[in-house]
């Protein structure tokens, strides 16, 4: 009788222990991660059932409560409300990550965070207050932590605190197997797919994280005797255009290259009430060779990233920025190869040399000089370094040294002031827009080009009044996007479509424009082929009569060779690549990508556009919706049987040349150990 009466009562103990289990924290946070991730999951992903957050975030949030369920024997509520700030933070960075570069954040990413701080306008400006939400629970709860208000069913005697621990660790154990068996399920089947979006949509975002670190093993690379040119070759499968014969016509001019700040190629000729946004630019484009085909192949990086790749003509790594991953390496480079040609090198930008690790970068690519904010300064600044006109002015003095010293030279000059969010200083606004552009993110982007433009027509015109104009190749190109469609709000579409005559879509948001004039050489003419920065490099050689025989680039020459393949790793998914009529985004892979016609998707072919006034605008919004929707699903999404579009082998040879570039690149010396 006595062994029954203690079998009860261990029973009835066990009972009680469950069901405060199940009133504790577990159930509690429990309830606090589905909305935190569903909160993610609306912000990244497009109608997602309810069900799906449930399904892919449950399984990896219970695993980790398991775990605090099993080891704590005390502290359990800090042991929670720490965890819970730990994957508070992984969703809110995965939210504004995904909506300043539209992919799912990952640990490579979130160790540059550092560099967050000189972009932290840009942050807040994509920061919608009800993204803050995500942390509210944690002040709550940390704040009667600390006044010891907050308790849960501690038990009083040690044989209920024995039974309580066993309990909570049997049921933890059940939740904690079957939670890994489900996040398996989730993560396993799609471990192979192209697309991080698509990945982490069927993991779960905490299972994407989780994997992209238990997993982070880099393919093998190819050996380095084996990357040859002729591979390369073989795999772009490049075509001879028509002739123009300009090879070497430049030959021992200084060459000037202007890199310009989010600049996308729907600015070039664009009117707003009459009035041009980029006049300067726009008679740049009339006395010059203009390629409106041409496109970014930027990553995480960003602005250092297009600097990376047009002076070396190879592609940004699988994993953070190039000036990070590269900036060790004895790197081929433009500034290494014009020196062998008795050129100058030097690079002007006005932000700290060491912001996204430029200094060794500079090192790397073997500029003789480089110019940064201790040149430069800090007065008239706009974003966080010193304006383009203090950019230009300075630069034209460096540009007058270099020239009297009687050997040419090549300087690479990236300007600064057109950087999100585009906000300038009243005294630097002089472009009038319609109200309903007021207060808007492409309004401020317009206003911000609008003063870049201006800028470069003073440097342009300095140019010509120094007499440094005459004797140079001048080759002007876009950075990066200025407006990544995940960073618009619907009003900002609705103005985005006006622009466009149509919806915006994934190829206009990475189309950048190319413009090159050597005066008395270069024709003024308009040239369709397709072109990425990677093409820059060769570009310039074959102008310049500079052989690269000896020199391994994944560019062509954009005169002499056509047939393009451009792969595209960042802003879009791994894997989405350019052919002259189209551009593939994969999703698990090829077979369930989609494609993107390039016909009709840039403005270049129009004379001219423009935005009306306030009083001649009568576009309504749902009819405009109407018509721009169906013209986006006929003219922009299609079949990958269609003719034109990309195939599976150019799709395979895109990702084959990727890695190609990241195994020679990885394979190369140390520069320090290479001089």
């Amino acid at each position: 009788m006595l062994n029954e009466t203690s079998e009860g009562k261990a029973v009835r103990l066990s009972r009680s222990s469950l069901t405060r289990f199940l009133k504790g924290p577990f159930i509690w946070f429990t309830l606090i991660m589905i909305l935190k991730s569903s909160l993610a999951w609306i912000v990244i992903f497009d109608d997602i059932p309810l069900w799906k957050p449930l399904l892919t975030e449950l399984p990896m949030i219970w695993a980790c409560f398991c775990l605090i369920e099993w080891f704590a024997a005390k502290r359990r509520m800090w042991l929670y409300l720490g965890l819970n700030l730990l994957l508070s933070g992984i969703f809110f960075a995965a939210i504004m990550y995904y909506k300043y570069y539209g992919v799912i954040v990952n640990y490579h990413a979130l160790a540059q965070v550092n560099q967050v701080t000189s972009v932290k306008s840009s942050m807040f400006s994509l920061l919608d207050p009800y993204y803050l939400f995500i942390f509210t629970d944690i002040v709550i709860i940390g704040g009667l932590l600390i006044r010891r208000r907050m308790k849960f069913g501690k038990p009083e005697h040690p044989a209920e605190k024995l039974v309580e621990r066993k309990t909570r660790r049997r049921t933890a154990s059940v939740v904690l197997v079957m939670s890994l068996v489900i996040g398996m399920l989730n993560i396993y089947p799609n471990r192979a797919s192209m697309s991080e979006i698509t990945q982490a949509e069927q993991m779960g975002i905490l299972g994407y994280e989780a994997f992209t670190i238990l997993a982070d093993r880099p393919d093998q690379p190819v050996p380095i005797n084996q990357i040859t040119q002729d591979r390369i070759e073989e795999l772009k499968q490049t075509t001879d255009l028509p002739a123009i014969n300009l090879s070497g016509a430049a030959k021992g001019r200084n060459v000037i290259m202007l890199q310009l700040e989010s600049f996308q190629n729907f600015l070039i000729g664009l009117q707003v009430n009459g009035q041009e946004v980029t006049p300067h630019l726009n008679q740049l484009v009339r006395d010059s060779m203009y390629f409106p085909n041409f496109y970014q192949q930027v990553g995480q990086g960003n602005t250092s990233d297009a600097e990376f790749v047009v002076n070396t003509s190879f592609y940004i790594p699988p994993n953070g920025a190039a000036a990070t991953v590269y900036a060790d390496k004895a790197l081929p480079s433009l500034p290494k190869l014009m020196s062998a040609h008795g050129y100058q090198t030097a690079t002007f930008h006005t932000n700290d040399v060491r912001f996204w690790n430029r200094d060794q970068l500079y090192q790397a690519l073997g500029f003789d000089n480089y110019y940064d904010i201790n040149y430069f300064g800090t007065n008239d600044t706009i974003a966080f370094s010193a304006s383009d006109d203090v950019l230009y002015d300075k630069t034209l003095d460096q540009l007058e040294a270099m020239q009297s010293a009687g050997s040419p030279y090549y300087a690479h000059i990236i300007s600064m002031s057109a950087h999100h969010p585009y906000h300038l200083p009243d005294s630097k606004i002089s472009l009038e827009l319609p109200a309903r552009y007021q207060d808007t993110l492409p309004g401020d982007y317009l206003i911000s080009q609008h003063y870049a433009d201006q800028a470069v027509g003073e440097f342009i015109n300095e140019l010509k009044e120094r007499g440094l104009w005459d004797n140079s190749l001048l080759v002007v190109y876009g950075d990066h996007l200025g407006l990544p469609i995940y960073s618009l709000d619907p009003e900002d579409e609705v103005l985005m479509e006006e622009i466009y005559g149509r919806a915006y879509t994934s190829v206009d948001m990475i189309n950048i424009p190319l413009i090159v004039n050597a005066p008395g050489i270069t024709p003024a003419m308009q040239l369709e082929q397709l072109g990425g920065q990677v093409d820059i490099l060769p570009t310039i050689a074959g102008l310049t009569g500079v052989s690269l025989q000896d020199q391994l680039h994944f560019g062509q020459d954009l005169l002499r060779e056509g047939g393009n393949l451009l792969p595209e790793r960042y802003y879009l998914p791994s894997g989405s690549v350019l052919n002259d009529t189209s551009l593939f985004v994969p999703a698990t892979g090829y077979g369930d990508g989609m494609h993107y016609s390039l016909a009709n998707m840039g403005r270049h072919d129009a004379p001219r556009w423009n935005i009306p006034g306030e009083e001649e605008f009568h576009l309504q919004t749902d009819e405009a919706s109407t018509t721009l929707s169906g013209s986006s699903s006929s003219s922009e999404l299609s079949s990958a049987s269609s003719a034109g579009y990309v195939t599976k082998d150019q799709y395979d040879r895109a990702l084959q040349l990727m890695h190609l570039s990241n195994s020679y690149l990885i394979q190369l010396p140390e520069h320090h150990a290479a001089q």
